[in-house]
């Protein structure tokens, strides 16, 4: 494999970091290849937040599904989907610009994940670690007034950075399903309850499929934090829509 496939396959989700500090090179690099990836009409729809006050890490390792690494790492980025914008340029041109609206809301989503994941890559071929931390969806109405979040921007994901210890180095990562079934040719193959289970089985490890699966099933789309990205997603969706 080249060098940009081998980065690829290698990252895995780091939530441990040495003591060092992220040089302001690596960042800009990091930003600057966020900034170069793709996105629709050209038109970046996203602002990324950088979070160096502390008291805002602290915070939003609290808000966050209580998770103490965030406030503990030396790079935290929010990629905020933001069609305010283009909205108040349009406006102030004189345009007379329709609202937002949730397809305009989605396609900013969009921008995010693929500006995310560009510095999610530049940061694995700096030697970096990366986690991405989807909880920054919940607590719509605590995390608007804590980042200063106007009507129409939505912090859609965000990055924690940091060099990784050797633990987080050395630990495997986990193993994804097999192709043939997450690539369908051309349309939906709505898979049966035993593909899903062959597709599944190998998560389980050493537990029962079955017992695994009803405790991850609680974990994740059953939990409190799964239900209140929900609830705040449903928020934030309030303020899209408006008429066409």
């Amino acid at each position: 494999m080249n060098e940009i496939l081998t980065a690829l396959h290698a990252r895995k989700s780091v939530r441990a970091y040495t003591e060092e500090s992220v040089s302001p090179e690596k960042k800009e690099a990091v930003l600057r290849a966020a900034c170069a990836a793709p996105t629709a009409g050209n038109q970046q729809l996203y602002t990324i937040l950088d979070i160096t006050d502390q008291r805002i890490k602290d915070e939003l390792a609290v808000s966050c599904d209580d998770q103490p690494f965030i406030a503990k790492a030396p790079v935290v980025l929010i990629f905020c989907a933001d069609c305010q914008k283009w909205y108040d340029a349009f406006a102030a041109n004189g345009c007379e610009p329709r609202l937002p609206r949730a397809g305009d809301l989605m396609l900013a989503v969009t921008d995010c994940a693929i500006a995310a994941q560009n510095a999610v890559t530049a940061a694995q071929s700096l030697g970096l670690g990366s986690c991405y931390i989807g909880d920054i969806m919940e607590r719509c109405e605590f995390h608007r007034q804590l980042l200063r979040l106007p009507r129409y921007v939505f912090p859609a994901v965000m990055l924690v950075i940091g060099v990784p210890t050797q633990q987080q180095r050395e630990r495997p990562k986990p193993e994804r399903c097999a192709l043939k079934h997450i690539v369908h040719e051309n349309g939906y193959r709505r898979m049966e309850a035993d593909e899903l289970r062959e597709m599944l089985a190998p998560q389980a490890g050493q537990r029962p499929y079955e017992e695994w699966l009803a405790a991850f099933c609680q974990r994740k789309y059953q939990s409190d934090f799964s239900r209140e990205m929900s609830r705040s997603v449903e928020e934030y969706l309030k303020g899209f829509q408006g008429p066409c």
